[in-house]
């Protein structure tokens, strides 16, 4: 069940798309993002997929390569339903000092980003509700599973109104 709000095409085109799916395969559903990451394929040209794992060290240098539209992917607590969608457009703030950019979480890279001025006009999280990102396995509880594809098509969607 997706709570994501009706698809509204942007008026700006973009030329560069980053698509980066975040998260732990190793930690269930936290998984989802480098999960629908791999699904995504046959994606335009100008549109590239990175898995950048948890660190987001990864994801602030591909930043620093340049790009004019993000794409995050990533499991979110948010108290859903688990497999539950979200379109989210980030309110970012710039931040302070990082003591171990390793750590960094998504949030935390983006404002980093900001700060840096690396961060592209147009930034979106696809966020999925997890069951559970807290055991040590892998693959992905089923109601994350079946909103992969929900997913997929999101990005679809997105990364098409944007180039």
């Amino acid at each position: 069940m997706s709570t994501a709000p009706p698809f509204e095409p942007a008026d700006v085109r973009s030329t560069r798309v980053l698509v980066a799916g975040v998260g732990n395969v190793l930690r269930g559903d936290d998984g989802f993002g480098p999960a629908v990451a791999e699904l995504l394929v046959g994606l335009p040209e100008g549109v590239e997929v990175i898995e950048t794992g948890t660190g987001g060290i990864a994801l602030l240098q591909e930043l620093m390569v340049g790009c004019s539209g993000l794409i995050v992917i990533d499991a979110v607590e948010r108290g859903a339903e688990p497999g539950t969608l979200f379109y989210i457009e980030p309110e970012i703030e710039e931040t302070g000092h990082v003591p171990d950019v390793h750590l960094a979480n998504p949030a935390r890279v983006l404002s980093m980003a900001k700060t840096m001025g690396l961060l592209p006009e147009r930034v979106v999280i696809i966020g999925c509700q997890p069951l559970d990102t807290e055991e040590l396995c892998q693959g992905l509880s089923p109601p994350v599973q079946h909103a992969l594809h929900i997913a997929v098509n999101r990005i679809e969607e997105t990364v098409h109104a944007w180039l």
